[in-house]
């Protein structure tokens, strides 16, 4: 069976849970944790980054893009018949896809509203570019899932996550993403490609009283806000403040602040 090597909130390694949970394909996962990482994983991991997958021979490979192509050209295509110039277009909507959890993690975990407005920023660039191709099928390309669909799909189960619970929409804006996005929500390869305790862990991290969406969640009426309205999005100065400010707002941020 396959194995992939992961950390829980990974979005690299929901990539490929969610490539084999498309497919249909039985496999493992073994969670590590990325500040204690086991002997073993070093030993076999040439970056000492997950996902690895070790294959149904025992092979190991690692870097997502490559694990993805892999799982592709291995098991049965998604889209079957495609020609090299297609392959090529979906490896490279794909490689943009995977570039931007990197932006959006410290979006995310913004401390304040200009980081977040800023690193937000970034990230709709790249959903400005997508909004151009994206036509009137269900997914990215065509009505059925491919490549492309899979690699951008942590980024948008990640955005669905920050607007239900804060009211922050990564996405505003971009009528066609919000459409691609909710197609992929409603497949439910979002749930079914992370860990049982992904959402108490995801929220932990970012929706915690050390980042903005947190306090904006716990502390200001609900509002749906995006970058450019993200001052004026709850019009009240407490709101305001827990913008601009990362002060304790409870005892779980403990003696340290939530900026320590």
């Amino acid at each position: 069976m396959l194995k992939v090597i992961s950390f829980t909130i990974c979005p690299f390694v929901q990539r490929i849970t969610a490539l084999l949970e498309a497919k249909g394909l039985p496999y493992e996962v073994e969670y590590i944790q990325l500040n204690d990482k086991p002997q073993w994983f070093l030993d076999i991991s040439p970056n000492g980054q997950v996902p690895l997958l070790q294959t149904e021979a025992g092979e190991v490979l690692f870097e997502s893009d490559a694990i993805a192509e892999y799982l592709e050209d291995a098991y049965p295509p998604l889209q079957p018949g495609l020609s090299p110039v297609q392959v090529a277009h979906n490896r490279a909507w794909s490689y943009l896809g995977s570039k931007q959890y990197l932006i959006q993690c410290p979006a995310m975990g913004s401390k304040d509203g200009d980081s977040l407005k800023q690193h937000s920023a970034k990230l709709a660039s790249a959903f400005a570019k997508v909004e151009k191709v994206l036509g009137g099928q269900r997914y990215f390309n065509s009505d059925s899932l491919s490549m492309v669909d899979l690699a951008w799909l942590p980024v948008l189960h990640r955005a669905w996550i920050i607007k239900q619970h804060s009211g922050y929409d990564f996405v505003a804006g971009y009528p066609k993403t919000q459409a691609w996005q909710q197609a992929l929500m409603d497949t439910g390869l979002g749930q079914r490609s992370v860990a049982d305790d992904f959402l108490e862990k995801f929220s932990a991290y970012y929706l915690s009283e050390q980042t903005v969406l947190g306090r904006i969640q716990r502390h200001c009426q609900p509002c749906q806000c995006q970058a450019d309205t993200l001052d004026e999005c709850c019009g009240q100065q407490q709101c305001r403040d827990i913008l601009a400010s990362c002060e304790p707002k409870s005892s779980s941020c403990g003696d340290s602040g939530c900026c320590g």
